[in-house]
């Protein structure tokens, strides 16, 4: 099953399952981010909106990217405000967003369904207005390394998603393309 499928199929359950991966995520987002508030903020992978909750007492708008629809239905339900709009996207292609536009870039365990996070990082930088924060929130490579994905049950057994393992160098290598747009 495809990653975008994947999601979708656990879109319903995704918030109440067991998952202290996702729990930490959430938990590490508020502490690193509760100092800050936002005039705008853009979710990449934003899913059913599990940070988009707490975000919206930040920020005046938010923008929420998913490649998956269900997540994205499961998002909708959940956060009905004029402040949120979500939106349908593969974020390895356009994001049709201004550049500039944003006070806050989060991307919470995303990457590791990109391949190629050269482009995510980019685009990040050129949507963020000057002093704008690009927060990213993943799945530790030594977990990687250890063999973890992401993963949840259903009626015929467990289903491990798509990941690609990006190394720590990935991760600090970014500081060349955040030079680039300085």
């Amino acid at each position: 099953m495809n990653i975008d499928k994947s999601y979708d199929a656990w879109a319903n359950q995704y918030d109440s399952n067991e998952n202290p991966t996702r729990d930490l995520d959430k938990k590490a987002a508020i502490e690193t981010l509760s100092n800050y508030e936002f005039g705008s903020v853009l979710e990449l992978g934003c899913g059913t909106g599990k940070n988009t909750e707490w975000l919206i007492t930040r920020a005046d708008r938010i923008v929420g990217l998913d490649f998956s629809e269900g997540m994205l239905a499961e998002a909708q339900e959940k956060l009905k405000s004029d402040k949120v709009v979500f939106q349908l996207s593969d974020i390895n292609r356009d994001w049709n967003l201004n550049d500039h536009d944003f006070d806050l870039v989060t991307c919470s365990l995303t990457l590791e369904h990109i391949q190629n996070m050269d482009y995510i990082f980019s685009q990040a930088f050129k949507k963020l207005r000057p002093g704008g924060i690009f927060f990213v929130c993943e799945l530790h490579p030594e977990k990687q390394y250890a063999g973890s994905k992401a993963r949840f049950k259903t009626e015929e057994g467990t289903n491990v998603l798509e990941v690609y393992t990006h190394h720590i160098s990935d991760y600090l290598d970014v500081e060349k393309t955040w030079d680039s747009y300085l």
